[in-house]
């Protein structure tokens, strides 16, 4: 039994002693049974799997003292069918209000003890109604998941109570920041919640996810399948990307929770949390390490994350996705004291090719971003759209339109620097000029074109090289080839054009970013009246 319970059961003990009044006394015996939840048996075995209870994750998320319960009395009604003669005090749920790291939150945790944390029409009631509190203050919603489902015995009523928090969550959607911690099952339709959210975090081993469980698979589909293969952390962090974030155990998961907020504003219409940089300022911190980094060949694969950390204040930064479509990184940091949402081609895999992962990927952290006042830094090095009848099949078009359509939406300060490649419509998806993207800077070395230039002279000069004997082609090829790159595809040509404001050393890319940065802060742009726009979903 936790600490909290246990405090609880010696103060049922306790109060025929100290409570005079049969009013106070009754009270107080409420509150310790609501404290209980299901009990100590079901207490223990929750810590025998290694399982907090929802109270005892609520005290490690929340700031010492700052929880305050809402809905502490409220209880399921009765039903025609056997629920173990329980009528338990929260019916499986805990809500209420909290500071991490002194800002206010709003918060749910269900009670796996109680019913098993299943959701039924006193239950939802509770979680929707913590979940409109959240919008009318304008702070954070965290919801800690560890349930059975939909309660069986209350039929209907269970779906319904399904339906107002789905409601909910497309009504806060935008509105203020929502996070769902995966602590335990969360199957059926209880994980189109936390899908709907901006960001879920799993706990390895222990959480799972999935639509339909593996005895319905198995009787289905004649598929043997485990928990974990079917829809543990690894799973749906690497495989499906509907983790953002997976924690080794429940402690540092909820620890990712808190540093997580530690970027985000309090809802849609304040400013992002700033941060005193402990190093030097804008001005006096170049970033000489970036020099060696990124190969002079441009087919030499490096690690995008080089360069985000000699770009951020004091090399920090909260990667999201780690696991999914490794081939873009997406990731949280500061510049100057200010949050930024960074988004990285990533050459280490793939070459940094946009795929339908990494698309889908892209354009939903973009939009987050846009949605909550967060600038965006773009680092561009890609060849382009990764080809194939398994992508086209697939629906790359689609799905790299996702990408182009965010940035090209996207109202926030937007900034790009184009590392070494920027070719064909991976130049123009990744928040180029013609998306209006706000400040565009390259380095000297950076190839901007319709196409590689070995590809690209292959085909214009086909002929040609066909016509001559192969040492004279290669030849030729060799000549053609560095022609291109020298008098085409270098970033000066676009600079001409209007299409790079700049084209820059390694070593000032901070200091020229952050002062971008800092002129577009009061950024302001007016868009079209419209209901909303129609993205190919």
């Amino acid at each position: 039994m936790g600490e909290a319970e246990l405090r609880s059961a010696a103060r049922v003990e306790e109060l025929s002693d100290s409570c005079s009044d049969e009013g106070e006394h009754r009270l107080e015996q409420r509150r310790a049974e609501a404290l209980l939840g299901g009990g100590a048996v079901r207490i223990g075995k929750q810590h025998d799997k290694g399982k907090r209870t929802a109270r005892e994750r609520l005290e490690a998320l929340l700031d010492p003292g700052s929880f305050a319960e809402i809905g502490t009395f409220v209880t399921h009604r009765a039903t025609g069918f056997d629920m173990e003669s329980q009528h338990p005090l929260g019916d499986g749920v805990v809500t209420g209000t909290g500071e991490v790291e002194g800002r206010p939150v709003c918060v749910f945790a269900q009670d796996f003890t109680v019913l098993g944390g299943s959701v039924g029409e006193a239950h939802g009631r509770k979680i929707a109604r913590i979940m409109e509190m959240a919008v009318r203050m304008g702070v954070p919603l965290i919801g800690l998941n560890d349930s059975g489902g939909a309660r069986i015995q209350e039929g209907v009523d269970a779906l319904a109570a399904y339906g107002e928090i789905f409601y909910q969550n497309v009504q806060a959607s935008g509105v203020i920041p929502q996070i769902s911690v995966i602590l335990g099952p969360c199957a059926g339709g209880a994980v189109y919640s936390p899908a709907i959210t901006d960001f879920v975090v799993m706990v390895d081993e222990t959480a799972h996810m999935f639509v339909t469980g593996p005895q319905v698979v198995r009787a289905v589909t004649h598929e043997d399948v485990d928990f974990e293969t079917l829809g543990g952390a690894g799973i749906h962090s690497e495989v499906s990307g509907v983790a953002h974030f997976v924690g080794k155990d429940e402690t540092m998961a909820l620890d990712q929770v808190r540093e997580l907020l530690s970027y985000l504003p309090q809802n849609n219409l304040d400013a992002p949390p700033y941060l005193a940089p402990h190093s030097l300022s804008a001005g006096e911190q170049p970033a000489p390490t970036l020099e060696g980094i990124v190969p002079e060949d441009p087919q030499y694969p490096y690690d995008v994350r080089l360069i985000i950390e000699a770009l951020v204040d004091e090399g920090e930064f909260m990667e999201v996705h780690a696991g999914f479509a490794r081939n873009l990184v997406v990731a949280f940091a500061r510049m100057d004291g200010h949050p930024v949402g960074i988004v990285a081609n990533q050459p280490e895999v793939l070459a940094g090719v946009l795929d339908i992962d990494a698309s889908d990927k892209g354009a939903r952290f973009v939009r987050f971003c846009d949605a909550f006042h967060i600038p965006l830094v773009t680092l561009v090095d890609t060849p382009g759209f990764l080809p194939g009848v398994e992508q086209e099949h697939g629906g790359v078009i689609r799905h790299g339109a996702k990408l182009l359509y965010a940035y090209a939406e996207a109202t926030v300060p937007k900034v790009a620097l184009i590392l070494r490649k920027a070719y064909g419509g991976a130049y123009i998806v990744m928040s180029s000029k013609h998306l209006r993207n706000d400040v565009n800077f390259a380095w000297p070395n950076a190839e901007i074109a319709v196409m590689g230039p070995e590809g690209a002279v292959a085909i214009v000069f086909r002929k040609e090289l066909a016509q001559g004997a192969p040492e004279q082609s290669s030849a030729r090829l060799a000549e053609l080839t560095e022609h291109y790159r020298s008098e085409l595809a270098n970033p000066y040509i676009a600079a001409s054009r209007g299409y790079v404001d700049d084209v820059i050393k390694p070593d000032e890319s901070r200091k020229r970013l952050i002062q971008a940065l800092d002129v577009l802060r009061e950024k302001r742009e007016a868009t079209p009246r419209r209901k909303h726009g129609n993205i190919p979903l």
